[in-house]
């Protein structure tokens, strides 16, 4: 049975993907969550590549971004980017099923460190991305209130 910080951290996961409509329309998936994980996937369609028939690095970017708001928002507090870079390490093609997997490497306060690695279909290395976090204040999800 899943505690509840884990049933905390899906229902955050489900309300913020029902509302994310970037994510949405490229095709993102969101395979699973943990309070401080996320694990997306996609699919290159052929309008992601570039003249080099590539994917193109955008879009590459965008999944880790997208599994990186999902693990630092995972906690239930509304949490953004406050900077972040990608090191691309592979080409990724048409047909490849990318995944980026987003793990929280620190927390303290209001900021937060993680770490998202994007592989393709074979566990090739395309991307390893870190972002820094800043919590704006809020939740996602409402939670109850524990009687005094």
């Amino acid at each position: 049975m899943p505690t509840s910080t884990q049933r905390l951290a899906e229902q955050a996961a489900q309300k913020m993907f029902s509302e994310d409509r970037a994510s949405q329309s490229l095709g993102m998936r969101l395979l699973d969550v943990r309070p401080g994980y996320a694990k997306l996937a996609m699919t290159v369609r052929p309008e992601m590549t570039n003249g080099h028939a590539t994917c193109h690095g955008g879009f590459i970017f965008a999944l880790a971004d997208s599994a990186f708001a999902f693990a630092c928002n995972s906690h239930n507090l509304r949490t953004v980017a406050a900077g972040c870079l990608i090191d691309f390490l592979a080409p990724a093609y048409e047909g490849d099923e990318l995944t980026a997997e987003a793990t929280e490497q620190a927390r303290a306060g209001r900021s937060g460190v993680y770490d998202a690695v994007v592989t393709n279909q074979n566990g090739q290395r395309i991307a390893l991305f870190r972002g820094r976090s800043r919590q704006v204040g809020g939740t996602i999800v409402e939670t109850p209130h524990e009687p005094a």
